[in-house]
């Protein structure tokens, strides 16, 4: 028998979390010691690290109770396992279409930025502006290059315009 902290270093399994699994049902609470402490056997440990490797996978609660449940059935059918695995990697699948399409979103957004001084954003008016359907922003057009030191010059005349004329230094313009 092994104790919690045992336990979670032989399994990978934290053991707060271990102690979550136990409240949850999700693994049978371990028998105390004599001095209270959990005491873990070795068919604790091999569930432990069969959740810790399925939640690793992304496996919600509901189906590693599923697979727990597979696992420890015999007469179970390969099949079964097969379509709960199946079913996670369509999820995961639509997880990636969506981070892919807000990745999209995002780069779209960071070519229209100039990331330069001006205090101009593409980006903050675009999260600034009124929501338009899903949060993923769609493409739009992008602004023609600027030609090289055109901001500069164009900064310099800012200056100059805010420049007051009785001689004392302009304050600086953002």
């Amino acid at each position: 028998m092994t104790t919690i902290g045992e336990a979670a270093a032989a399994s990978g399994v934290p053991a707060k979390t271990i102690r979550y699994y136990e409240a949850i049902g999700l693994l049978l609470p371990a028998p105390r010691s004599a001095g209270g402490y959990r005491a873990y056997s070795e068919a604790d440990i091999a569930t432990l690290s069969f959740i810790g490797r399925a939640r690793g996978l992304g496996f919600s609660i509901a189906d590693l109770r599923h697979l727990l449940a597979l696992w420890r059935d015999s007469s179970r059918t390969s099949r079964e396992v097969k379509d709960i695995v199946a079913a996670q990697i369509a999820r995961i699948d639509g997880k990636i279409h969506e981070l892919a399409s807000m990745r999209r979103a995002l780069a779209d957004l960071a070519r229209r930025c100039h990331g330069d001084a001006r205090p101009d954003c593409p980006i903050l008016a675009e999260f600034a502006a009124p929501r338009r359907g899903r949060a993923v922003i769609a493409a739009a057009p992008h602004p023609p290059p600027r030609a090289e030191g055109q901001d500069e010059a164009r900064r310099g005349a800012r200056r100059a315009a805010a420049a007051p004329r009785d001689g004392r230094p302009a304050m600086p313009v953002r």
